[in-house]
């Protein structure tokens, strides 16, 4: 087993993330089986309880571990499934290391941070390396591990000694370091400054770490005369400083470190040889496109943590990919929700009429999950306008409860229909708590991870778009259900339950019939979204908001650019492909172009 530190310097949030996984793409591009391990020095056992304006999404796996938002970008970029041991914290660490003290396990040793907390660490990353999170059954050729928050903070000095000791235990040739660093234009003189670098490096070899490669985020490249200074004062191969550019959007940054040879240093510091000269044509062309769209399609989101977007990041990552895969340009209008409520309008009327002004311009309107009585009344009269007049809607977990919440106030006339969430003693509760849920502890006791949806209804939106699969496989978090008891009352009066779990009891899709496109979702499918596979019901969504939604479920037939149709296949020279979309859409007809060999394009 390889492996591939990721640490970073001088400020947060410079991207080791994206870095990170940026890497991970090209040792895959060069013929590498790829897994990635993030570690974050909190205390907290995972992210589950943190607040997401303070550390952003808590990103959900299959296995149900509440884990950071950075695995999601792993299994996004390198489209792997990771497990909750893949994402380590302090919290996890002490906890193993004092559920052994108190089993006896250390034999009456004085229990200390070296070695029993570094040694821990280090086993822990050796376990997790070898499991296999590509489908196949083998470990993976190359870990990246990326280490969480800025060299020097006192809470990550354990994990580094770990690191130090670890890079000496696998020994040279199975260990590379990336330090990505900050290199800061002065405006007042207009010159990239090393400075910050120098001392992030410094401080680095001082803790037992020395980087092979230096990635520098920097405005522009990286002048010739500052990589020179670089190399000269931290010890670095002048051809192993990358710049990390600011880009258009992150699907360049794989191609930044391939165009400056990022992948020959690092298969260099591996002692590995390249079964392969990496290409990323789908990568490049993805980039591309994302740049050169310009047909708007202008979607609402409407939540509770709208101020910081990483709270939503997965949600904004799968409407980008349902959106390039239309080819159309994504603009996301950020409404808090609070801003719609009435009281609003006495308060902050500026606010008001800006909220619903942004909420009436919108193609289509989304309703994200969330935690909590703030904003809910808002989300309501979001779902409300979306099903009044006709605007497309999508709502995920809390969304799909403020469909059914608003469908009782409004249709079935339950004037005081509510969640149990926001009203223990209401009188019509349409939303209840889940009876395995646990009152007392937060942390850990969701309804987590990956379960299976049934379809109830053929022909339903849902199952369209999911191709007609009779059942599904999504990821979930939440602690409230739709009152089983009040389905019938709700499906009498039109509201369509097409997907439940394996006991018919409880929800997880539903929709509005007669609607262009009103569907609410238990589950998260944001987390299974993939540039180039975009999640279903996001692609809906997009489809919908451009009037295209007829055509990708395929009701309707698709005009192309020369004519081509056909109801099975498509025919490219000899070889004949299926028509349809990434998602498993089938719509039937072709124009002749083939994306990566399998599947006919939209153009």
């Amino acid at each position: 087993m390889k492996y591939v530190l990721v640490t970073g310097g001088v400020v947060s949030g410079l991207g080791k993330g994206v870095t990170a996984s940026s890497i991970g793409v090209l040792l895959k591009a060069c013929g590498l089986r790829v897994t990635s391990i993030k570690i974050d020095p909190y205390i907290n056992t995972d992210a589950g309880t943190m607040s997401p304006f303070e550390h952003g999404e808590v990103f959900v796996l299959d296995d149900g571990g509440e884990v950071d938002l950075d695995l999601g970008n792993y299994e996004r970029f390198l489209d792997i499934k990771l497990t909750r041991d893949n994402n380590i914290t302090t919290g996890k660490i002490y906890q193993q290391v004092i559920n052994k003290e108190r089993k006896g396990d250390y034999l009456g040793k004085t229990v200390q941070v070296v070695p029993h907390i570094t040694d821990a660490i280090q086993e822990w990353i050796e376990r997790v390396a070898r499991i296999p999170v590509d489908g196949k059954e083998d470990p993976a050729d190359v870990c990246v591990i990326e280490l969480g928050g800025t060299i020097g903070d006192i809470e990550s000095m354990p994990f580094i000694e770990a690191l130090g000791q670890f890079s000496y235990r696998v020994g040279p040739g199975n260990f590379c370091l990336i330090h990505v660093s900050l290199v800061p234009v002065l405006n007042v003189v207009g010159e990239q400054k090393t400075k910050p670098t120098q001392h992030s490096v410094r401080e680095l070899r001082g803790q037992g770490l020395t980087p092979n490669i230096l990635a520098c985020r920097s405005t522009m490249a990286l002048e010739e005369n500052v990589k020179e200074k670089l190399s000269q004062f931290c010890h670095v191969a002048l051809e192993n400083i990358v710049t990390l550019y600011d880009v258009p959007n992150i699907w360049h940054v794989p191609l930044l470190l391939k165009d400056q040879k990022a992948h020959e240093g690092i298969l260099k510091a591996l002692n590995l040889s390249s079964t392969k000269e990496p290409s990323l044509k789908e990568w490049t062309s993805r980039a591309t496109l994302c740049d050169t769209l310009h047909e708007p399609v202008r979607i609402a989101m409407v939540g509770k943590y709208t101020g910081f977007s990483d709270s939503y990041l997965s949600v904004l990552k799968a409407l980008l990919h349902a959106s390039v895969e239309l080819r159309k340009k994504l603009i996301v209008y950020w409404i808090p929700a609070c801003d719609l409520e009435d009281s609003s309008a006495k308060e902050n009327p500026d606010a008001y009429k800006a909220a619903w002004k942004l909420l009436k311009g919108a193609d289509g309107i989304l309703v994200p999950g969330g935690f909590g009585d703030r904003g809910v009344q808002g989300k309501i009269l979001a779902a409300k306008y979306a099903r009044e007049n006709k605007i497309p809607y999508l709502g995920i977990c809390l969304g799909m409860q403020i469909a059914v919440i608003e469908y009782a106030r409004s249709v079935l006339g339950l004037r005081d229909a509510n969640s149990t969430e926001f009203d223990v003693n209401c009188k019509n509760p349409c939303v209840i708590f889940m009876p395995e849920g646990s009152k007392t502890h937060m942390g850990g006791t969701m309804r987590l991870g990956s379960r299976r949806t049934h379809f109830q209804v053929k022909d339903c939106k849902s199952a369209k778009l999911y191709g007609n699969k009779s059942f599904i496989d999504e990821r979930h978090r939440h602690r409230y259900e739709v009152n089983p008891d009040m389905i019938a009352t709700f499906e009498n009066a039109g509201l369509s339950f097409t997907g439940k779990d394996e006991t018919g009891q409880r929800m997880e899709i539903v929709e509005l019939p007669n609607h262009p496109y009103y569907i609410g979702a238990q589950f998260h499918p944001e987390f299974k979204s993939r540039p180039g596979k975009p999640s279903a019901f996001f692609l809906g969504l997009i489809a919908a908001s451009c009037r295209q939604l007829d055509t990708l479920i395929g009701n309707v037939p698709m005009k192309v650019a020369n004519g081509v149709a056909m109801k099975k296949g498509c025919q490219n020279g000899k070889t004949k492909r299926p028509a349809k979309f990434l998602s498993g859409a089938v719509f039937g007809y072709c124009n002749g172009v083939h994306d990566e060999g399998n599947y006919c394009s939209w153009l």
